[in-house]
């Protein structure tokens, strides 16, 4: 039976083309569990954190801040390993951001205060940097267009798995141990990951196509995605759809388990079954492209997205109806922004092919970035139901002002790469 690493090195053009179907799952497999790293990282302590509020003697919005500490190891990380990855490959800094997290995890399983538990939560975030940045570079490296956009929708069916299953896991691990063994869990999945990728991911980025010119070289690459209007709209955009899920994700564990009573297992489920329509609308992705364009669907997405946030705010400020409409409107808001998810990075990177790593290192930045200015807005606003919809419905505002506004309808077709100069 052949392998991922069966598969010839990448060549000129559009080498994924070709590949077999059973070579593609292959594929979404390997990178799904790479890019799940990231969302592991963040969601399974979630059932932990009143927990650990009360046993390292903290506020709720001081704990919020670790989750922030990942986001923003996770955004700072990938402008680093993005450049790196277009220079040595995609291998070598990928298992090399793992085994940065595994060590992280380890420690963070015996840090003695909150301060300490931050600080390695953002060293858990760089690590899984790496795991993100480069699965988006290798989609870059084989597909692109309407191809990318597709692969990236089945990407997000392996990668939304992870929030499903995440606080699930948590709870689970939080019946036989306390937070710590949901650290200690999470180096062991790391070391099971990146086993996997050294066994099955093959090196997509030849010798050839690497980037040679330095620093000087990697930061003129960025001025020059900077300059490119439609690029920094569309990365706007998907940073600030994800501002909304992080609010989400930061809010949740204080709203269900204080305001609404659910304890850790209850909490979970709940959770997950948000995920699932999220994931849900991923695969209905997939079905839309057929008939519209990864635009269209953008465009679409973010509008009802932005409606339903706005009924959200009304049930979590009013209470009417009680938890019932309020998770109905939260999941609709979810199932809206999994649509808009894979549809904006595909765009956005369809521009940049010959800098697919930098580009996608500029990507997840700004994703993780907005995302880690929302964990604490919420904590600020407080731990109730309001405070988290009304930071969901400002970022799924913002993202449709930014596209209207920066990408404009006009910039919504995907387009031939253009030059970024620097190399």
């Amino acid at each position: 039976m052949t392998t991922l690493a069966d598969k010839p090195a990448v060549a000129e053009g559009s080498p994924g083309d070709s590949w077999t179907t059973a070579q593609r799952l292959r594929l979404v497999l390997v990178l799904g569990a790479l890019i799940a790293i990231g969302p592991l990282t963040i969601d399974m302590y979630l059932p932990a954190l009143p927990t650990i509020t009360e046993q390292l003697r903290a506020t709720p919005a001081a704990v919020q801040l670790t989750l922030t500490g990942t986001l923003a190891g996770l955004a700072l990380g990938q402008l680093f390993i993005g450049p790196m990855s277009d220079r040595f490959g995609r291998r070598r800094p990928l298992l090399a951001g793992v085994a940065v997290h595994v060590v992280a995890s380890i420690l963070c399983a015996i840090a003695p205060n909150l301060a300490v538990l931050g600080t390695l939560r953002v060293l858990q975030g760089l690590g899984a940097a790496a795991a993100a940045v480069i699965a988006m570079a290798i989609v870059r490296d084989l597909f692109t267009g309407l191809a990318a956009a597709k692969l990236l929708s089945r990407l997000m069916l392996v990668m939304g798995a992870a929030p499903v299953l995440a606080p699930t896991l948590g709870g689970e691990v939080l019946r036989f141990t306390d937070w710590r063994g949901v650290f200690a869990a999470l180096a062991v999945l790391g070391v099971l990951i990146g086993l996997l990728a050294l066994a099955w991911l093959p090196e997509t980025l030849p010798q050839a196509r690497r980037r040679t010119d330095g620093v000087v070289g990697t930061l003129r690459t960025y001025a020059s995605l900077l300059r490119d209007r439609r690029f920094v709209g569309l990365i706007l955009v998907a940073g600030l759809a994800m501002a909304g899920l992080f609010a989400y994700v930061s809010g949740s564990s204080f709203v269900f388990q204080e305001q609404y009573g659910m304890d850790e297992q209850r909490f979970a489920l709940t959770f997950g079954a948000g995920a699932v329509g999220l994931i849900a609308a991923t695969q209905l992705n997939v079905r839309l492209l057929r008939r519209f364009t990864p635009g269209q669907i953008l465009g679409y997405a973010l509008a009802g997205g932005t409606v339903m946030a706005f009924v959200l705010v009304f049930f979590a400020a009013t209470g009417v109806g009680g938890l019932p409409p309020l998770l109905i409107s939260l999941w609709s808001v979810l199932a809206f922004a999994g649509l808009a998810f894979p549809n904006a990075p595909a765009l956005a990177l369809s521009r940049h092919g010959e800098a697919a790593g930098t580009a996608s290192a500029l990507l997840g930045a700004v994703q993780f970035g907005v995302g880690a200015l929302a964990a604490p807005l919420v904590g600020a606003l407080g731990t109730g139901a309001i405070s988290m919809a009304s930071v969901i419905a400002l970022g799924m505002t913002l993202a449709v002002v930014v596209l209207l506004v920066v990408v404009r309808p006009s910039g919504l077709a995907p387009e031939p790469a253009v030059a970024v100069t620097g190399a």
